[in-house]
């Protein structure tokens, strides 16, 4: 009898023990857009508890100081999943063969050309050996989708046209001053600048600018996982996603910069081809072997 009763309580044990394993599992998680473990809780500590719960696991952020430590850190498999851009994407798929486990689709998403209204600047073509001012190099939507954008209404960015790279504030001014012909930004950043302007005192009308050009909806970010991570574990986490969609979004926009997902929809059929036009845009930045990251 008190073996049986022994035996009993070893299997307890044992239970327990592999129940305590199962719930130790731990996914390390890197954003590659947030430099520093601060900003990680900031803008993803509430995501990170939500997703944990849905999961059943531990998540840990591992910060990284750059797009090319994070795909050497999803390489190595110091990192099982990277939250990451449309333009970063084709270096990690290149460099990592990273599998795709959801998208974060951005609504209004792409990129425009500004002039302002008054100006003899009312094409793309216009614009031919004139100064435009971008975003910072390689950023996907004040980068490369404007001179992608350019280079579809049949210009070369690189021989038609000044490029200058500078922060988004300076350009919206030099663009207002003449400085500059155009400015090449996300659409979403315009519609900001612009309302901004019409809460300033004297500020402009959202008539005193124009689109002269705009880019189809850019590929969205995406949640990747390393290529050590098994089939079975991706589709479990594609799954809470799609199945917890509201209760995740809501943890996602906590972050002041996640604002930009605002109305975003998780995505579960994204295709590799569907960054076939950021490839167009890396070609056209001169970068065709999608290796580097562009600015880094």
């Amino acid at each position: 009898m008190i073996f049986k009763q022994v035996k009993r309580f070893l299997a307890l044990g044992l239970l327990c023990t592999a129940s305590s394993v199962a719930q130790a599992e731990t996914i390390r998680l890197a954003v590659t857009d947030l430099v520093g473990m601060e900003e990680l809780q900031r803008e993803f500590g509430a995501f990170k508890e939500v997703l944990s719960k849905k999961l059943g696991a531990d998540i840990e952020f591992l910060p990284v100081t750059n797009r090319t430590a994070a795909v050497e850190a999803l390489r190595f498999k110091k990192i099982d999943y990277v939250l990451t851009g449309p333009a970063e994407y084709i270096v990690f798929k290149k460099r990592t063969n990273a599998n795709i486990v959801v998208g974060f689709s951005r609504p209004d998403y792409f990129a425009s050309l500004i002039t302002l209204a008054d100006s003899p600047y009312t094409t793309v073509s216009s614009l031919k050996g004139e100064k435009i001012a971008l975003g910072s190099v390689g950023s996907t939507s004040k980068h490369l989708g404007p001179i992608q954008v350019m280079a579809d209404y049949g210009m070369n960015p690189s021989k038609d046209a000044e490029i200058h790279h500078t922060s988004m504030n300076i350009a919206w001014e030099a663009l207002k001053r003449g400085d500059v012909a155009a400015v090449g930004m996300n659409h979403l950043k315009f519609l900001s600048f612009r309302n901004k302007e019409m809460k300033k005192e004297n500020g402009l009308q959202p008539g005193a600018f124009r689109v002269v050009g705009r880019g189809p909806d850019l590929p969205n970010d995406i949640l990747l996982a390393g290529s050590h991570v098994s089939k079975k574990q991706v589709e479990k986490v594609r799954r809470a996603f799609v199945e917890n969609s509201d209760e995740i979004v809501d943890a996602i926009l906590v972050g002041d910069d996640n604002q930009k997902y605002q109305g975003m929809k998780f995505l579960a059929s994204v295709k590799d081809e569907d960054y076939n036009y950021v490839r167009s845009m890396y070609k056209t930045a001169g970068y065709p072997e999608f290796s580097d990251f562009i600015g880094d």
